[in-house]
């Protein structure tokens, strides 16, 4: 048992940093999605596509146990238009693309997890379903999949994500909210450009664009209840012009992190209110277009407890992370699922003092840590009554 187990966890390391070599982006994961399916067909476990370049998957027990419930695994499997910097010998041969949020890790671990259901397919509760999902990072992957029918007979349904900031092997799972629904926003602030030593005869869109992103940054800390979990980020401002000119136009775009549809209302209604507000008192016209992206992601508590439950029996009491505060303001589209069936979201600590293992997801220095494949893959096995070495914990790849 305990030699096929390590064999079956060193195969997905060698697998996980091939994949991590061929980044593809949300939606254009063809190469990623053909090592997905041609590993099925080794493990001889039948799949189907969903979505595109989804992937579902299907183990079924001769007998399933009387109340046994269907289960539903997924993994993301898109990567980022990052320029990768670790200087691992699997770094990423795609120029502008990285595995920077550790969706190659994802995928890996969901595949070694597959092989070990096969190899014990007879001894699972119920039926269990794979979701190798597209297009986690904007692309509302999630959304798709359950579009065409992805979790139509399913009771449940298990995710997780590697997240640096926490020490390696804790686990966060809470009850409710794990992690914030988002938005982005842009404004365009439209002026009368000339010469820069006239700024009288010109209505200056750069000063104005500025005054609307000191403005908008107090809105989390003027306008909303300190108990509110909420952020407001300007993330650009362009603004191209010449060292003589004052331009026609600047334009912002931002992000906004919201814990529930109420407070996404109203910071959306203020966004809009304080841009053209002091776009009004510098004289210049303000268009603002806001776009929703994710909703929270929300556990359901009886799953959330089942989770933590496995993970102490597996790790100890002291595995689950007391110290990490939720929501984390990051967004997973994870949240459609959980919007349709009951499941729970897990945060996964990789931070075990290598400094690519400490960096955040979406950094060019980021790398996915391997040893949490063998940790995730016992919580899945469990998660779906197959049993796993007794201290998988103690385990590295």
């Amino acid at each position: 048992m305990t030699d096929f187990w390590l064999t079956t966890m060193a195969a997905a390391q060698t697998l996980r940093r091939d994949l991590h070599a061929h980044p593809e982006p949300g939606w254009q994961e063809v190469r990623t999605a053909e090592t997905v399916r041609n590993t099925l067909d080794k493990l001889a476990i039948p799949w189907r596509k969903c979505a595109g370049t989804g992937t579902i998957a299907t183990l079924q027990p001769a007998t399933p146990r009387d109340g046994a419930k269907h289960i539903a695994l997924r993994g993301d499997i898109d990567a980022l238009p990052i320029v990768e910097q670790t200087g691992k010998a699997w770094s990423s041969t795609k120029s502008g693309c990285m595995h920077a949020c550790g969706h190659d890790g994802h995928t890996a671990t969901l595949l070694a997890s597959a092989q070990w259901l096969k190899h014990n397919e007879q001894s699972l509760s119920g039926p269990v379903t794979l979701l190798f999902q597209p297009a986690e990072e904007g692309g509302h992957g999630a959304r798709e999949m359950i579009n065409e029918g992805a979790i139509d007979d399913i009771d449940e349904i298990y995710g997780w994500h590697n997240w640096p900031a926490i020490p390696f092997g804790k686990l966060v799972c809470p009850d409710d909210i794990i992690m914030c629904g988002n938005g982005t926003f842009s404004i365009t602030v439209t002026g009368k450009g000339g010469h820069a030593s006239q700024p009288e005869l010109c209505r200056d869109p750069v000063l104005a664009a500025s005054a609307i992103t000191l403005a908008l940054q107090q809105i989390v800390s003027r306008r909303l209840a300190p108990q509110q979990a909420a952020v407001i980020s300007i993330t650009s401002f362009m603004a191209d012009s010449g060292p003589t000119i004052i331009p026609q136009q600047a334009v912002l775009g931002g992000s906004i992190r919201v814990p529930d549809d109420a407070t996404r209302e109203q910071i959306n209604a203020l966004i809009t209110d304080v841009s053209q507000q002091t776009a009004h008192s510098y004289g210049v016209e303000c268009q603002v277009e806001i776009t929703p992206r994710y909703n929270p992601t929300i556990n359901h508590a009886a799953q959330a407890q089942h989770v933590r439950q496995l993970w102490q029996a597996s790790y100890g009491v002291d595995s689950i992370d007391l110290n990490t505060r939720t929501p984390i303001m990051a967004s997973e589209d994870f949240s459609y699922y959980l919007r349709e069936i009951p499941g729970a979201f897990a945060l996964i600590g990789a931070n075990d003092g290598d400094a690519h293992h400490q960096v955040p997801c979406h950094s060019p220095h980021y790398d996915f840590n391997d040893n949490l494949i063998p940790l995730v893959s016992t919580l899945f096995s469990r998660l779906c009554g197959v049993t796993t070495p007794e201290k998988p914990a103690q385990q590295t790849i």
